[in-house]
């Protein structure tokens, strides 16, 4: 889920020469037929593909370049900012940090120094929050105006030509020239006002008053330049008012030309502001575009450019739209984008790459964005891409040089893609020999690793995807190999255990996808059931085996071969899952309960709350639009809206809708919404004793356990804040009651404020013996213990979920103290080549003040500012590092 391409939406991995057991063939021909490839041993299932090549820039000292960004934005010119947010967030991009890459984009879009920057960029982040129109619903429903990356006035943008009618006329002729003149256009004449029309250009001025023969007549034939009556009026009154009438688009663009011919500055601006206004769809940009680039007009063509832009991804499958966008000239496209060519096509080629990497527009956009490149970071980010596109579409000689020349501005990851063609070609030392340069040339980390355990076997390769494990946690190839070469061995639990590591911390389909085969081999369809069910929650559209089934088909096969659970079944696997903190089981429970006739709109809703502690937020927003949708009364679509709102940071917006809900009806989830967006939109320890009753007025009324147990918990956290210890313990026994295992966290603390520390250890232990893979079980236990304990359960939580960043910083903080000082930093080293985090940056940045590394401590700082540019103390620290530069 934190990677890119292709395994973000996981639409190429899966596992080759997968044969679904003998049970699946007669059921449908989809799988008998390339069942029959394969020998149905379970050896064979077991062929993990090799990791993607991602078209993504990854640097090998991210730290160093964020640093660079930070220091370029504080001294370059306010036209360079945009680039650099977006070189920013192509870094995080590589790093799989989604909100900070939207956080950049967004920095990008407020800093844009022209119109189609602010076009681009806000197109960008609506793209990234597709499905996100109906927050713009509910907004204004609730009286706030949303048009934050709505359609846009390009023509108030875009300024008019500084003086652009012509004053320099030579009255000296005036005496003896009649002001009257008359244009003559096929059958009709149109009686014009010489001095004015004279004063639209200086072609007309010369016309009229200069040595040319028609500076004396009083009628002009016109009829040749392709302009009609009509127009010709336009253009009469034009000169008159200084303002264009309304008239159809035809008549517009007939008037935009005749204007371009006769160099009429200020008509032709008029007009082309116009036609904009007049652009309401795609089809209307379609239509006016190619005028807009032959006519030279600006305000036209941004105004058709983002019409395109605020269609994506619908736009580049538009024949006519992506003819437009793709195959433009270089002095049309700065027509149309003006100076923003490496930002519009980072946009293009990244909407075509996510739909089909293989396909031509990926390729021709990819191309475009080569073209227009002209840093060495843009060149080597573009070269890399298109590389990688290529080598997907097998066009393997073009992808070398492309690889190459990537390699060659300074973009090492590139050499993965000259290694797979070495190897393809049959050099397989060669590539081996090529990575392990690559290893003892820089600072190693997990990519190089696992790239060169592709190239060696048996121990070799064990000790490299160890080491690629060691080094990047999140790699999701070393578990999926380990895995199946256990279950080669038939060694069932560790190849289990071996895949659940990285599925406790990373929910990656194609780790999930891996399982159900084991589960499918083992024939524990009831297990393989569940595991199907959450990719299909998940992703809906998942398809496995390489793309080639559908998982809605499989799901349907496989369970036909697990056991039948009723609507009670459901409920009590559910409250089983849910106690034991199986958050991926709960999830099949849940999608198998949608399938009944049960109340859809609460399952969905409880569904995003799972896949939220999932940090699957996007899967999330999806089942609470779902929750909304299916609804079945006003009160309860309320609440539903008001969790869409308050997800997505309108907190008074969402306790508006609470509020609307308890009017029509008292409900446990309309008082618990209110509860929790009244406690997150004010620092008022005041409103404690509000939170409190409007809890307790939420746990009178009927709900499940399972909500029930939440109410308390939370109920139990806001005593506690008070003070109130006993009222505090009280709710967390409750929850308990109600299985709420959660609530041994709360029931821990009290006791510690208590100053009962046994009592606290002893309680999380509870916690852990029902849920022995909790990562935040132990982290919390830890608080409770002496150092060893403390020690080694931090240990565990790293091994659960190397991603917490606390137990790094702990054992750092240890090292530190005991004056081991290169032992703390390379322990804060280790989790930050893999995570972004401010705290981690932070501290080593501290470390590296206090030895005096002043120039680690500021590039730290630096990276950590490019993270969170308003953190307090790290500017503090920033400012104190860099007043002692030298």
């Amino acid at each position: 889920m934190r990677t890119f391409f292709p395994s973000e939406s996981c639409k190429a991995t899966q596992l080759r020469a997968i044969n679904p057991r003998s049970w699946l063939q007669p059921e449908r021909g989809t799988f008998s037929k390339f069942a029959s490839k394969s020998p149905s041993s379970t050896e064979s299932l077991m062929k993990v593909p090799e990791p993607p090549i991602v078209p993504l820039f990854k640097p090998v000292d991210y730290v160093e370049i964020l640093a660079q960004i930070h220091e370029e934005l504080e001294s370059c010119p306010l036209e360079e900012r945009s680039n650099l947010y977006l070189l920013q967030y192509q870094v995080f991009k590589g790093l799989g940090e989604v909100k900070l890459m939207r956080r950049s984009l967004r920095a990008a879009w407020l800093k844009a120094s022209n119109v189609y920057e602010k076009l681009i960029f806000g197109a960008w982040l609506k793209y990234e929050r597709q499905g996100a129109e109906i927050i713009s619903d509910l907004l204004s429903s609730s009286g706030k105006c949303a048009t934050e990356f709505g359609i846009i006035d390009v023509a108030s943008e875009l300024r008019a030509n500084e003086n652009p009618n012509f004053h320099g006329i030579d009255m000296l002729n005036g005496n003896h020239i009649s002001r009257i003149v008359s244009f003559q256009i096929g059958d009709e004449k149109i009686v014009c006002d010489r001095l004015k029309i004279a004063g639209l250009s200086i072609p007309f001025h010369a016309m009229l008053y200069g040595c040319f023969v028609e500076s004396s007549f009083e009628d002009i034939d016109l009829s040749e330049n392709n302009i009609s009556p009509s127009g010709m009026r336009l253009i009469s009154d034009f000169s008159i008012t200084g303002s264009l009438n309304e008239a159809p688009s035809c008549l517009l663009l007939e008037i935009l030309v005749f204007a371009n011919k006769f160099c009429c500055e200020s008509l032709k601006d008029a007009c082309d502001r116009k036609l904009a206004s007049l652009v309401s769809s795609r089809q209307d940009a379609v239509e006016l575009m190619e005028c807009a680039l032959e006519e030279n007009s600006p305000v036209l063509a941004a105004s058709c450019l983002q019409m395109f832009l605020h269609e994506l991804p619908y736009s580049l499958n538009d024949s006519q739209a992506f003819e437009l966008l793709s195959s433009a000239n270089r002095h049309h496209r700065s027509i149309m984008v003006g100076p923003a060519l490496f930002s519009f096509y980072s946009l293009l080629s990244e909407v075509a790459i996510k739909a089909d990497p293989r396909s031509d527009k990926a390729v021709l956009l990819s191309k475009q964005l080569v073209d227009c490149a002209e840093t060495n970071r843009q060149k080597m980010m573009a070269y890399h891409q298109l590389a990688c596109v290529r080598f997907l579409r097998k066009e393997y000689h073009e992808a070398e040089h492309l690889f190459e020349a990537a390699l060659n501005e300074g973009h090492v990851y590139s050499v993965v893609g000259l290694a797979r063609l070495s190897h393809i070609k049959g050099h397989k030392h060669w590539s081996y020999e090529r990575l392990s340069s690559i290893i003892s040339s820089y600072s190693p980390i997990g990519w190089m690793y696992q790239e060169r355990s592709l190239y060696c076997e048996g121990d070799k390769k064990c000790g490299d995807l160890e080491k690629a494990t060691q080094l990047d946690p999140t790699l999701t190839y070393p578990y999926m190999f380990r895995a199946a070469s256990l279950m080669m061995k038939h060694d069932v639990q560790s190849a289990l255990a071996e895949i659940n590591r990285i599925l406790g911390f990373k929910l990656a389909l194609e780790c999930l996808e891996l399982r159900f085969c084991f589960y499918l081999a083992l024939e524990d369809y009831q297990s393989a059931t569940c595991d199907v069910q959450a990719i299909l929650t998940l992703y809906p559209d998942y398809r496995m085996f390489d793309g080639r089934v559908a998982a809605s088909k499989l799901c349907t096969l496989v369970r036909e071969h697990a056991e039948n659970w009723t609507t009670a079944d459901c409920w009590l696997q559910l409250y089983e899952r849910w106690s034991s903190v199986d958050d991926i089981g709960s999830l099949s429970v849940i999608y198998q309960m949608l399938e009944s006739d049960a109340a859809k709109g609460v399952l969905y809703f409880r569904q995003s709350l799972l896949l939220l502690r999932l940090n699957c937020s996007e899967a999330a927003m999806r089942s609470l639009q779902l929750a909304r949708q299916h609804a079945s009364s006003e009160h309860e679509r309320l609440v539903y809206e008001g969790w869409i709102l308050y997800d997505t940071g309108h907190c008074e917006e969402g306790l508006q809708k609470a509020e609307e809900s308890i009017s029509l009806k008292r409900s446990f989830e309309a008082f618990f919404l209110k509860a929790y967006a009244l406690a997150d939109s004010t620092q008022d320890p005041s409103c404690s004793s509000t939170v409190i009753s409007l809890l307790e007025e939420a746990l009178k009324c009927p709900s499940d356990r399972l909500r029930k147990g939440q109410a308390l918990n939370n109920l139990g956290s806001v005593h506690v804040d008070c003070g109130k210890l006993d009222d505090a313990a009280d709710c967390y026994i409750n929850a308990l009651k109600i299985r709420h295992t959660r609530a041994h966290q709360g029931l821990a603390r009290v006791h510690f404020l208590r100053n009962d520390k046994n009592a606290a250890y002893s309680e999380m232990t509870k916690l852990i013996e029902k849920a022995p893979f909790c990562p935040s079980a132990y982290e919390k236990r830890s608080e409770y213990c002496e150092r060893e304990l403390m020690k080694a359960d931090l240990e565990m939580v790293t091994r659960l979920d190397p991603l917490r960043v606390y137990p790094y910083r702990y054992r750092a903080a240890v090292l530190m103290d005991n004056n081991k000082t290169k032992e703390a930093i390379a322990e804060l080293s280790r989790a930050i080549s893999f995570k972004a985090d401010l705290h981690l940056l932070h501290l080593r940045a501290a470390f590296h003040e206090h030895i005096g590394d002043v120039m680690g401590a500021l590039r730290d700082c630096r990276a950590a500012l490019s993270v969170d540019p308003n953190h307090q103390e790290m500017l503090e620290l920033h400012s104190r590092v860099n007043s002692q530069e030298p």
